[in-house]
């Protein structure tokens, strides 16, 4: 056995235990002998997240749930191989679920032709769809279940008293989760949930990249600022609200004006 080094109380990331990266965050939310995990990574991360696990004294029989914070597959491929090994139920967004029972490639971006990448995505059934307002109950603790679209429309993020495992919705360089039409990104949404997030009383953000850092609005305020400029620019195709400059260049139309 090996010594628990939680994040915070109640909270291990299974990246920071093990002192290196393995996989996307992963976070093991535990309470007295009831835990559950957030995400799971590729297939090729599970056997060694499983084995830190054990490692960690966690009884693979009280594993709750496997809850998937969105249907990407740099979070949930490995999420079938996982649940046969703890054998446990999967809880997500019915927006996501569909995506996962399907094992949709497109959706989940395991399949990009233009960039040659070809993964597998094995289909995982959804025992538990949860929506905004929900509470995921583990012993003592209870976890608030947030939807937080805008990467994609099934993002969930959980609070879990200060704390919020923010999934990709803001990391701690300001960035934010890619914004891609195939994808189903809204900005719209995206600035709806920052904003939700800045005006809450969350005192940290636990993303699912990177490590989890202290909410500050000021950051959120300028990332907010840069997502409302990205509504009107070409850069965004069909995920922008418009684009200014032809309506300038209908006017010069009219007008006769030449190049300047």
């Amino acid at each position: 056995m090996i010594e628990r080094t939680p994040l915070f109380p109640h909270v291990i990331e299974l990246n920071h235990q093990a002192h290196r990266r393995i996989s996307c965050c992963v976070y093991l939310v535990y309470d007295e002998s009831d835990w559950l995990l957030l995400d799971i990574g590729y297939e090729d991360a599970v056997d060694e997240c499983i084995e830190l696990i054990r490692q960690l004294d966690f009884p693979f029989s009280k594993c709750q749930t496997l809850v998937a914070s969105h249907a990407d597959v740099d979070h949930i491929q490995g999420l079938s191989k996982a649940k046969q090994i703890l054998k446990t139920t999967v809880t997500a967004h019915p927006l996501s679920a569909k995506h996962l029972e399907s094992g949709d490639k497109l959706a989940t971006f395991a399949e990009i032709a233009a960039q040659d990448i070809h993964m597998a995505m094995p289909a995982v059934e959804v025992e538990h769809q949860v929506n905004d307002g929900d509470k995921i109950k583990l012993g003592n603790l209870e976890l608030e279940v947030w939807h937080t679209p805008g990467h994609t429309d099934g993002q969930l993020s959980l609070r879990l008293d200060n704390l919020l495992l923010s999934g990709d919705n803001l990391f701690r360089d300001g960035c934010v989760g890619a914004i891609d039409a195939h994808h189903g990104s809204s900005i719209t949404d995206f600035i709806a949930s920052l904003t939700r997030i800045r005006e809450s009383d969350v005192e940290w953000l636990l993303p699912s990249h990177g490590p989890a850092f202290r909410k500050e609005n000021a950051m959120i305020d300028k990332t907010i600022a840069r997502l409302e400029g990205y509504l009107h620019m070409a850069d965004f195709g069909t995920c922008a609200l418009d684009w200014p400059l032809m309506d300038e260049w209908e006017k010069e139309l009219v007008a006769g004006k030449q190049p300047s």
